[in-house]
C-alpha cells in the first residue's frame, strides 16, 4: 500500500471513528445489557420462566375467559411470545361482524401473564430491561429518527472496522502480540486499541452489518418496492413472510366448538422439539376460520428451524405447512440467522456472557481510540487554542460515556424500590440522572478523576443490587437458588462479577499512577 492510500485509509478510520463514538459507545453498552433483557425484566418483576422460547398457557381456558369479557367472533386474534418472560402480546383485531357497534367491534392490545391471567398494557408493563433494550438502538428518540440514527452509526462503524483492518493489515500480527505499558501514553493506548480491537473484530464486524439490516432495511427495502412492485410494500412483505395470509369472512358462524389446543398439540406432536411461540387465528369462529400454529426448532437441533401450520377449522383439513426440518431456504436465512447472530441466544448463557465480554471489550476499543486521537494531538506544535479544545471534547466525550455505569447500576436499584416504576419514572431517572453526572464530571475537569469515580461508585453500587432486592423482594441468592430462580440468581450474580472486576481493575489503575 503506497503512503498516500495509506494516510487516506487512515484518516477516514479516525474521522469515522470519532464521529460517531458516542453513539456507538452507547449501543455497546447498553447493547450488552440487552444480551440479558428478559432476565432483568424477570428480575425486576420476581418471576421465573420454566421453559423459554414457547407459549406455556391453556389455549382453550384462555379463549374462553377471553370471550366472557369480549365478542371474539370475527376476529383476527394473535397469541405471541415475545421474550423469555410469563407475559405474552395478544392482539386483538377488529371484529368482521358489522351487526356489532363500533365501539364493540374495536381491536385491542395487551400483554396476558400466563401464570395468573392478569393483563397489562405496554406502558405499565414497561422493565429496565426493556430500557436498556431500546436504548441501544435509540428508539426513545421520537420514530424513525433513533431507529435511522443507529442505523447509520452501525454502517459507518462497519465502515471504520474495514478501514481500521486495511490500516494495520501489514503489522496486525505482528503488533498484535506487542504491548508496552512502560513506554508513552499514546503507545499504551495504540497498543491496547490494536490487540482488542483485533480480538474483537468478528464480533464487532457481525453486529456492524446486522444492526445496519434491522435500522436501515426500511430505506434499503424502498427502491426495491417502486422498482419491482410498483410501491405496493404490501405484496412485498408477503413475499418476505412477514405478513399474514388472508382467509375471507363467511359471516356464518361455527355450529360446534373448537379447541385451539388441539391444533397445538398436534403441530408440537408433529416436529421433535418444536416450541410454538405464536397461535394465529383468523375470523373466529365462523366458518371462515382457520388456526395457524408457528415456531421453531429448538436452537440445539437447528439454529433456523422456523415452521408453522396452518389448519381450516370448518373440516379440521391442513391448509398449508412449512416444514422446519427441511433444508433452509435463503429467505429464511437471511430473516433468521441475522436475528440469530444479533441476539446471541442460540448459544444458551455460554454465548451471551461471551458476546456482553466481548460487547465491553467494544467499549475500551472505542475509548482508546478516542484517547489516541487526544494524545496524537497533544504535542508542543500544535496551538494551544487547539489542544484546548481537543482535551475539552475528549472530556465531554468521557463524562458522557463513563457516566453510563453508575447511572445503570442505580437504576436497578430504582426499580427494586419503587417497583412497578413506570415507564414514565424510569425516563426521567436515567437521563435526567444521566445528565447531572456528566455535568458533575465536566466541572470536574479531569479525565482520570471521571474513569476512577465512574468506576468506583458504579461497583459499589452494583454489589448493593443483590442486597437491595433480597430485602425488597426477599429474593436473596440462596432463596433464589434454593427456589430455582435462575434468572432472578443470574442478575444478582451477574451484577456482583461485574462490580468485582470494576474494583480490581481501579486497583490496578490506582497501582500504575502510584508507579508513574
Amino acid at each position: 500500500m503506497n503512503k498516500r492510500t495509506y494516510n487516506i485509509l487512515f484518516h477516514l478510520h479516525t474521522v469515522s471513528g470519532i464521529v460517531i463514538s458516542v453513539a456507538l459507545y452507547v449501543i455497546f453498552f447498553t447493547g450488552s445489557f440487552s444480551f440479558f433483557r428478559d432476565e432483568i425484566a424477570n428480575w425486576e418483576r420476581g418471576h421465573t420462566v420454566e421453559i423459554p422460547d414457547e407459549i406455556q398457557l391453556n389455549f382453550d381456558e384462555t379463549f374462553q375467559h377471553m370471550s366472557t369479557e369480549k365478542n371474539l367472533y370475527g376476529r383476527d386474534i394473535e397469541l405471541r411470545h415475545y421474550y423469555n418472560e410469563q407475559n405474552i402480546g395478544v392482539n386483538l383485531g377488529s371484529s368482521k361482524d358489522t351487526l356489532l357497534t363500533t365501539e364493540d367491534a374495536a381491536g385491542s392490545f395487551y400483554y396476558l401473564n400466563t401464570k395468573d391471567a392478569s393483563t397489562t398494557d405496554y406502558v405499565s408493563s414497561y422493565t429496565l430491561g426493556e430500557f436498556l433494550y431500546r436504548l441501544h438502538f435509540f428508539a426513545q428518540l421520537p420514530h424513525p429518527f433513533g431507529y435511522y440514527l443507529s442505523g447509520f452509526v452501525a454502517f459507518f462503524f462497519l465502515f471504520a472496522l474495514l478501514t481500521g483492518i486495511i490500516v494495520h493489515w501489514d503489522k496486525i500480527i505482528s503488533n498484535f502480540y506487542v504491548f508496552r505499558p512502560m513506554t508513552k501514553l499514546k503507545t499504551v493506548w495504540t497498543d491496547a486499541h490494536t490487540a482488542l480491537g483485533v480480538i474483537g473484530f468478528p464480533f464487532q464486524f457481525v453486529y456492524a452489518v446486522t444492526g445496519t439490516f434491522f435500522m436501515l432495511k426500511v430505506l434499503l427495502v424502498a427502491p426495491t418496492v417502486l422498482a419491482l412492485y410498483d410501491g405496493d410494500d404490501k405484496k412485498l412483505y408477503e413475499d418476505l413472510e412477514y405478513a399474514h395470509p388472508e382467509f375471507e369472512f363467511q359471516n356464518t358462524p361455527l355450529t360446534r366448538p373448537v379447541s385451539i389446543n388441539k391444533y397445538v398439540n398436534k403441530v408440537k406432536d408433529q416436529w421433535t422439539n418444536f416450541k410454538v411461540n405464536e397461535v394465529h387465528i383468523f375470523n373466529y369462529g365462523d366458518t371462515g376460520m382457520h388456526v395457524s400454529v408457528s415456531g421453531n426448532l429448538d436452537y440445539k437441533d437447528k439454529i433456523k428451524g422456523y415452521g408453522y401450520t396452518i389448519f381450516k377449522v370448518a373440516d379440521d383439513s391442513v391448509h398449508s405447512v412449512k416444514d422446519p426440518t427441511k433444508k433452509i431456504q435463503y429467505l429464511d436465512a437471511v430473516k433468521g440467522i441475522f436475528y440469530r447472530l444479533h441476539y446471541g441466544d442460540y448459544g444458551g448463557y455460554g454465548l451471551r456472557i461471551i458476546s456482553f465480554i466481548l460487547g465491553f471489550i467494544g467499549c475500551f476499543v472505542i475509548l482508546s481510540g478516542v484517547l489516541i486521537w487526544l494524545t496524537a494531538r497533544n504535542k508542543k506544535n500544535i496551538p494551544l487554542k487547539k489542544r484546548k479544545f481537543n482535551e475539552t471534547v475528549v472530556r465531554y466525550y468521557l463524562a458522557i460515556c463513563l457516566s453510563l455505569y453508575p447511572i445503570t447500576a442505580l437504576s436497578f436499584i430504582l426499580v427494586q424500590v419503587i417497583n412497578p416504576a413506570g415507564m414514565g419514572l424510569l425516563y426521567q431517572f436515567y437521563f435526567i440522572g444521566w445528565l447531572l453526572i456528566t455535568i458533575f464530571f465536566v466541572i470536574k475537569k479531569d479525565n482520570y478523576f471521571t474513569n476512577k469515580y465512574t468506576l468506583l461508585s458504579g461497583s459499589l453500587i452494583g454489589l448493593s443490587i443483590p442486597i437491595v432486592n433480597g430485602f425488597c423482594t426477599g429474593n436473596w441468592l440462596w432463596v433464589s437458588y434454593t427456589k430455582g430462580y435462575d434468572q432472578i440468581l443470574f442478575i444478582d450474580v451477574f451484577w456482583i462479577v461485574i462490580s468485582i472486576t470494576g474494583l480490581l481493575t481501579l486497583s490496578k489503575i490506582n497501582a500504575q499512577q502510584k508507579k508513574s
